[in-house]
């Protein structure tokens, strides 16, 4: 399979990328919790790791094992004291291990395999940007139906859910907030900034939150993959470009993503959870999965304390009354397989291929408890060639695209998803990265509607309105004989679909 850059975002632009639901009852369940910055003296000129250390939550084990941080070589860079994460950089190689035996310690690991760099960029890989010929044509054709976009001729994936009758009806309360943790978003966007709340807003790269104005954008350009999924949440009904699902709710930006090289490191993420949580956010959308492993085993230390840490934070978030949705992935894995091989981790130095138990080794965040988890279709409402499945595993499927087997009658015949990207422009994506916010959007529409629900509670919702949908007799989608996936399970829930297709006019109903 080939990887842009962004390999760990759930978004295909012209190649493939990534991939994802399961209990793990071994977890600690989070307290309430609100993070504590402080500063990160560097010891030496050596090459420094970052690390979670996971504590008991009082306070006196967590003073006792910053001591011992200290003596083991590491500094403190945050602590989320309620939830009993610790953020540690250190330039001990000896400093994992030392840790771990310390009291009120439970699990401890470095959440990179690479030493902690200098800022910089790299290309992600192409986005198909609509060009002014296409953008002609397709407003043309918007101008033949009322109350329409100038762009949503080409947005087949709204009339596929119904989100164009759902706006006329009930477009979301701007009381509902949805935090795109991603790349960054493009507040400056005409279809964005209507609805955008930067209140709400940060970057949380590196573990501890910066709210300085501007901090939650994009750093450049080629980081567009946030201000997609936003656009794809909430861009506004304005009589500019396109609309969003649910564009009468509000979306919040908390980029984590690392400046040297765009990773979703598991500090970052940490940070998003809590930062949600703590900032009255009512639903986060998950377009990506937490580097460097693509699934993290528990019978490894380092993996494993990601697994806890990342948990920790976003059970918080779940008690604080934030709902978790995230794309299943982009590696057609079935997730309820005996094995899977992984070819791409770590991907911040030098994969090595190994074969994974996926009820033993996980996606992080997808497959964690009470997480939504999304899997794409396309404008034939059937599974995307490269969603990722799993039977017990997809919770609801939602338009992601497929340009390859399912192309729309659309002025552009783009199988794709047309969004909002940086500067003002718009451009086509495929992915689960795109799936997962169609349901973030539902999600957000019923929530508007049910202001009271809890996590639980909107997540039952949006599986009791989601279009059932049955496995295909078959699934060989390049007609060579050989089944492309196997989708197992009934027409009330399966693997390929979950409990079925998100509906934005039913949900509104």
């Amino acid at each position: 399979m080939s990887h842009l850059r962004s390999r760990r975002r759930l978004a295909l632009a012209v190649p493939v990328v990534l991939s994802l639901t399961a209990s793990l009852g071994f977890l600690p369940a989070a307290a309430s919790a609100a993070p504590q910055a402080e500063s990160a003296a560097r010891t030496a000129d050596a090459p420094q790791l970052a690390y979670v250390v996971n504590t008991k939550v009082d306070r006196h084990t967590i003073a006792s094992v910053k001591k011992a941080i200290g003596k083991a070589g590491g500094s403190v860079v945050a602590t989320y004291e309620r939830i009993g994460v610790i953020v540690v950089h250190s330039s001990n190689a000896d400093f994992a291990t030392t840790i771990r035996k310390a009291r009120g310690v439970q699990s401890a690991g470095a959440t990179r395999t690479t030493p902690l760099a200098a800022a910089g960029t790299k290309e992600e890989g192409a986005v198909e940007y609509l060009t002014a010929a296409q953008a002609k044509r397709t407003e043309a054709a918007s101008a033949q139906t009322p109350e329409s976009e100038p762009l949503e001729a080409d947005q087949w994936d709204l009339r596929a859910i119904g989100a164009d009758k759902a706006a006329r009806i009930n477009p979301g309360s701007s009381k509902v907030t949805v935090a795109v943790i991603d790349t960054g978003v493009d507040d400056t966007h005409p279809d964005i900034a209507p609805n955008f709340s930067a209140s709400q807003s940060a970057n949380c790269a590196g573990g501890k939150p910066d709210t300085s104005q501007g901090a939650w954008r994009p750093y450049t350009a080629e980081d567009y993959h946030g201000t997609h999924v936003a656009g794809e949440i909430a861009a506004a009904r304005n009589g500019i470009g396109v609309a969003g699902v649910a564009p009468g709710v509000k979306v919040s930006s908390i980029n984590v993503t690392d400046r040297a090289n765009g990773l979703f490191y598991p500090e970052s993420v940490v940070c998003a959870f809590v930062f949600a949580a703590d900032h009255g956010v009512e639903i986060t959308n998950n377009s990506y999965y937490v580097d460097p492993w693509l699934y993290n085993c528990l019978d490894d230390p380092d993996q494993r304390a990601i697994v806890d840490a990342v948990n920790r934070a976003q059970l918080y978030a779940q008690k604080k009354g934030t709902l978790n949705v995230a794309a299943a992935g982009n590696s057609n894995h079935d997730l309820d397989a005996d094995a899977i091989v992984d070819d791409s981790s770590p991907d911040d130095s030098t994969p090595v291929e190994r074969t994974i138990d996926p009820h033993e080794c996980f996606d992080v965040p997808n497959q964690l408890p009470g997480v939504v988890t999304v899997s794409s279709t396309g404008v034939d409402n059937v599974k995307s060639y490269f969603s990722t499945y799993g039977e017990g595993v997809v919770d609801v499927a939602a338009p992601g695209g497929d340009r390859r087997y399912q192309i729309p009658d659309t002025p552009s015949k783009d199988g794709r998803i047309l969004s909002t990207l940086p500067n003002g422009a718009y451009g086509f994506l495929q992915g689960t990265s795109m799936a997962s916010p169609h349901a973030s959007a539902v999600a957000a529409l019923l929530k508007s509607k049910h202001p009271w629900a809890s996590p639980a509670q909107l997540q039952a919702l949006l599986k009791a309105q989601a279009d059932r949908t049955a496995c295909p007799e078959s699934y060989d989608q390049d007609g060579d004989g050989t089944q492309d996936a196997v989708c197992e399970g009934g027409k009330r829930v399966n693997g390929f679909y979950g409990y079925g297709i998100v509906n934005a006019l039913r949900a509104v109903k």
